[in-house]
């Protein structure tokens, strides 16, 4: 819907007004959804999955890999809202699509596993 919402020309600087909701509410769905699901769950799910001899060496480089993605996606953002807003928000949207498959196949399921058990 964001993409959808900024496919619109501006009119004096702004969208549409039905558009400007959209995507007002598009993104507040969107932080909604990120902080009751990836938000939380990768910070819980990183101290979880590596074994005991390593997990703090290995949470660390995790937390920094995580960091320097999260700075890549801000650094790229502007740029490439200035080539094409609407665009940027579907290659955003294919990434996020993406990493369903791969949750799906390599994310391991940690309920009733001890930490030991996990790594």
């Amino acid at each position: 819907l964001e993409a959808w919402a900024f496919s619109f020309d501006l009119v004096d600087g702004r969208l549409p007004a039905a558009q400007g909701w959209i995507a007002l509410i598009a993104a507040h769905v969107f932080v909604l959804f990120f902080a009751l699901s990836w938000g939380v769950v990768v910070w819980v799910m990183l101290g979880e999955m590596f074994p005991n001899r390593i997990r703090a060496a290995a949470l660390g480089v995790a937390a920094s890999a995580q960091w320097i993605a999260n700075w890549a996606i801000t650094a790229s953002f502007p740029s490439l809202a200035d080539w094409n807003l609407s665009v940027t928000y579907v290659i955003y949207t294919a990434f996020a699509a993406l990493s369903i498959p791969f949750v799906l196949r390599y994310v391991k399921e940690t309920k009733g596993k001890t930490l030991e058990e996990m790594g």
